[in-house]
């Protein structure tokens, strides 16, 4: 049955179609024959009831620099006259994004959003992971450099990063001198309201961060992010690079934890990241990523297994 998918994203004009997962995730939608439409979360209204946006009809190729086509813009009403939306605006995880969830939750009833608006709002990334704090390397959330001092002095080396942070931005490693952490948390506390997630440094991250995606609460397949030379971070967007990998036992004992809480949240697309496979660090459900590389080392199609969840699920 074919469905009509409107697709809240970032301007397509601006995604590298190489690896961007929402691109994937269009390409297989329409060859499928799902009718796509594209707007951005700030184009959404609401009255007496209704939520609708601008948006534009759009078909998708895989060719670069001519990759989609829009047609005139046209008044969709997400909850009458779509099927599916897909929630895939890249972070900051601000008032902006947290606003659209609101909005969106109010035609969960009778529009399929992936991923469900109300848990990614309760959900964010370093936060519902401590949930499953028996996963994860130690870590402190924290505004104080007091605390800070403390952790480093017990843990030797840290990782001081944003707690609402995403794509590897602004993650800081600190010796076990402590140089520089008072002006890091400084900086932080200036720059940030929210506390800071610190967390003891972990040398195996030199052998990669391994990406898990998970899609309804079961492995849909992993890819291992290895660190650019001189970095720390691995994430693909500041220069790590993939390879294939397979899932340690420990792995698949944090993916068989997480899974039923995922399903029961209506988290259908999420994807995890463990560090010397066996450290939980991050439970990525605003916009995860890592499909496009998955399937380049697996041939796993993990767009069309997303579709096949999403289609189970609209015919409810």
């Amino acid at each position: 049955m074919p469905l009509t998918v409107a697709v809240q994203m970032d301007p397509l004009d601006q995604i590298n179609i190489a690896g961007d997962s929402t691109f994937a995730l269009m390409l297989s939608a329409q060859a499928r024959g799902h009718r796509l439409f594209h707007y951005a979360a700030e184009d959404l209204n609401w009255s007496d009831g209704r939520l609708w946006t601008k948006a534009h009809p759009v078909t998708v190729q895989r060719v670069a620099g001519d990759h989609f086509r829009f047609e005139a813009p046209v008044r969709l009403d997400l909850g009458d006259e779509a099927d599916v939306v897909l929630m895939r605006q890249d972070p900051p995880f601000d008032l902006g994004y947290i606003t659209a969830t609101h909005l969106l939750e109010r035609i969960a009833h009778k529009t399929l959003v992936v991923n469900d608006p109300a848990q990614v709002r309760n959900a964010p990334e370093k936060i519902f992971v401590l949930d499953y704090a028996r996963f994860m390397p130690p870590t402190l959330v924290t505004r104080s450099l007091d605390e800070a001092r403390a952790f480093l002095a017990e843990h030797g080396e840290i990782v001081v990063k944003p707690l609402h942070g995403n794509g590897g931005k602004a993650i800081f490693k600190v010796g076990s001198d402590g140089a520089n952490l008072s002006a890091l948390i400084e900086v932080f506390n200036q720059t940030w309201r929210e506390p800071h997630m610190i967390q003891a440094f972990l040398p195996a991250v030199a052998r990669g961060d391994k990406r898990i995606v998970l899609v309804d609460g079961e492995v849909a397949g992993a890819i291992n992010r290895l660190p650019g030379e001189g970095e720390i971070r691995s994430n693909l967007a500041v220069g790590g690079s993939a390879e294939k990998t397979e899932l340690t036992a420990r792995e698949r004992e944090i993916c068989e934890a997480l899974g039923p809480e995922l399903r029961a949240r209506g988290l259908l697309f999420v994807g995890i990241d463990v560090i010397g496979g066996e450290w939980l660090t991050e439970i990525n459900v605003t916009s995860p990523t890592g499909i496009v590389a998955i399937e380049r080392f697996d041939g796993t199609d993990v767009a069309g297994l997303i579709w096949d969840a999403i289609e189970r699920k609209v015919k409810r």
